[in-house]
Order: C-alpha cells, then structure tokens, then sequence
C-alpha cells in the first residue's frame, strides 16, 4: 500500500495515510481512461443543433431563369446550397451523442486514473476541510498552501461552504465520492482530497 503524507490546511504535514493498492494502486488501463474521457465529453453534448436542408428552406421553387441563352450558370433554384438563403448540404440535425460503457469498465478507469495521480505525486490529502463561511479568499489561501493549482477538490459530502468558496477561482473544481468522474480527475493537475473522501472512496470502488 502506498504511504501518502497528510497536511492540513496550513500546508504542514501532521501525517500519514495509506491507501488501498485495490483503488490508488491497481494496473493502469489507458484504454479504459481514454473510453470513460470520452464517454463524459460526449454525454455534455446535448444535440440539439439544427439547420435546414434544401428541401426545407421555404421558396425557390421556381427556376430563376431559363437554361440557356442568358450568360448566366444554369440554376433550377434560388434556394440550392450555393445562393444566399439557401438550404445547407448535410445540415446537423438533433441526435443523441451519448456514448455507453459498462458499470465495471467505468470503476476501473477512475481506479487507473486515481492511481495515476498517486504515481506522478499529485494528489494532496488533508486532515479535514472545513469553512465557518462562503469564503473564496480564504479558500484561495488554503490552496496556495498546499501548492495546488488546477485542483479537483474532492470532499466526502456537499459541502456547501467549500463548494462555494471554490467555484469562482479559476481552474478549481469540487467534487463528492458519488460525483467524482475520469475526465475531472485526468483534466485537473492536483486532486486535494480530505481523509473521510479518501475512505469513502476506497469504500465504493475498492
């Protein structure tokens, strides 16, 4: 099991944790990774764009001139793709870009990318993180302590103080056990996570 320091929100180490080789230590699976990254980038699409073929756009159903004898490119329509107000040529249309991956598939790409992190030393674990208040600054003082920029911060529940503390400063995001996804993990350089986080985690996906 690997052996991880503990540091409160002073930045000072008062600790150790080990965490379980089934969760922070397992095999690396890049494939796994890379399906659940594109599986939550996909799943944010909603779909919805549109725009209107030829045979939708209203008008144009006459020929503007006659076929020869005028100089001009023969048209049949003045709502064919190349007019002005014409109708566009493989026009988007709505449609589901979901993509599915098994239940498992998707435990095991979180444990690679936990795992990860654990291997390039960029996961921070704090004794406890707790706000009296809604308050950025001091949440801005308390990453810069532990030296975390670009941070997933992970709590074991909502937290709304933390929550809102960290959501107007730039490239920090939170999260809870039941939320925490692959590409939040991988996308974020430093994951700050408190030790009930770190048990309720290996709990779930251990």
């Amino acid at each position: 099991m690997a052996n991880v320091t503990v540091y409160n929100v002073e930045g000072t180490e008062v600790g150790t944790i080990e965490l379980n080789d089934a969760v922070f230590g397992v095999e690396i699976n890049e494939h796994l990774v890379h399906l659940a990254v594109v599986r939550n980038l996909a799943n944010k699409r909603q779909g919805t764009q549109s725009a209107k073929g030829r045979s939708e756009v209203s008008g144009g159903g006459r020929k503007p001139w006659r076929q020869k004898g005028t100089g001009h490119a023969r048209q049949g329509s003045i709502r064919a793709a190349q007019w002005t107000g014409g109708g566009i040529i493989w026009a988007p249309k709505p449609r589901d870009y979901s993509v599915k991956m098994n239940k498992k598939e998707r435990r095991a790409a979180l444990r690679s990318a936990l795992t990860s992190k654990v291997q390039d030393n960029n996961i921070v674990v704090l004794d406890a993180l707790e706000l009296s208040e809604i308050k950025t600054k001091e949440m801005a003082r308390i990453l810069a302590n532990l030296k975390a920029e670009k941070a997933l911060i992970v709590t074991a529940g909502d937290d709304k103080n933390v929550a809102l503390s960290a959501r107007n400063i730039e490239n920090v995001i939170t999260a809870t056990p039941a939320t925490i996804n692959v590409y939040d993990v991988m996308n974020q350089k430093t994951l700050v996570v408190t030790k009930d986080a770190v048990a309720a985690i290996e709990e779930v996906y251990a």
